[in-house]
């Protein structure tokens, strides 16, 4: 393993701070500094970026993301273990990182970012991964405050953020909702054993960036539409959608879909077309 600073190996913090894992937390340590800084750089370029880190951990990432040439990261960290390594590699780069304990569903960073660039990049932990992605997609002021998300998940919840209608087995509303507001892809797999202590199931990196003018819909209306197809999806539309209105007949004539037509088989255009057709049914009715 090549170095990528002058710190102590990652295996030597962790023993020197006493950091062993915990899956309360969702934790899941990567040591392999090349495999971090394969991630700092699958991000882009990072030397006139702020950075927001969630669950840095012992600092593998971010040690990866500093050396990259960040100009700020923003470490954001639960575990009050970790703060004294994570003050170690603030000491070795001074200036650059500032590291925040708090919860990351509860903290709002965006005080702390000012004007630029601002890139995401995380080994999330699998217990929180999805929720904080999904708030971070659905701010009502859009685009969002950051450039880019270049984010580790379990393997099957990757391919659910890149599926769409062509992939029905995954397709459902995280996709549906990464694919309205944003183009994404898987960048590669990260195996079990690369991390400590190693999970059962494989993950994958995925990037994703804002589309800049995703096709016009009210966020509440499309979330409203989704949760009721998906949560009937083996059904024809015309009876899922009997959750939002008894005789859903007009919302989907209106989107100009077939009643018969079942959710996964349903683009992300169809359902930006049913959140606005439930709006203006719902409208016309007062």
């Amino acid at each position: 393993m090549s170095r990528i600073d002058d710190l102590p190996p990652l295996r030597e913090v962790v023993r020197t701070h006493g950091l062993m894992a915990r899956k309360s937390l969702g934790q899941n340590f990567l040591f392999d500094l090349n495999l971090t800084s394969r991630i700092a750089r699958s991000a882009g370029n990072l030397e006139e970026a702020t950075i927001i880190e969630v669950g840095p951990g012992p600092g593998g990432l971010t040690r990866a993301i500093l050396a990259a040439g960040a100009k700020k990261v923003i470490a954001i960290e639960r575990d009050t273990r970790c703060m004294p390594a994570l003050a170690e590699i603030a000491d070795h780069y001074p200036g650059r990182l500032d590291v925040i304990e708090a919860d990351a569903l509860q903290f709002d960073p965006r005080p702390m970012i000012g004007d630029g660039l601002v890139r995401i990049i995380a080994n999330l932990p699998y217990n929180v991964g999805t929720a904080l992605l999904t708030s971070w997609l659905t701010g009502e002021a859009w685009p969002p405050w950051w450039t880019s998300l270049t984010l580790m998940f379990q393997r099957e919840v990757a391919e659910r953020i890149v599926a769409d209608e062509s992939d029905p087995k995954n397709y459902g509303r995280l996709g549906v909702l990464c694919g309205w507001r944003t183009e994404s892809r898987i960048l590669f797999d990260v195996p079990p054993s690369a991390f400590v202590p190693p999970p059962k199931i494989t993950s994958s990196v995925v990037h994703l960036t804002p589309r800049t003018s995703p096709l016009p819909c009210r966020l509440a209306a499309l979330e409203a539409v989704t949760r009721a197809a998906f949560g009937q999806r083996r059904k024809m539309l015309r009876q899922s959608l009997k959750a939002l209105d008894p005789d859903p007949a007009a919302i989907i004539q209106a989107a100009g879909l077939e009643e018969t037509i079942r959710a996964e088989n349903i683009p992300v255009e169809g359902y930006v077309a049913l959140a606005n057709a439930l709006d203006a049914v719902r409208g016309a009715r007062g």
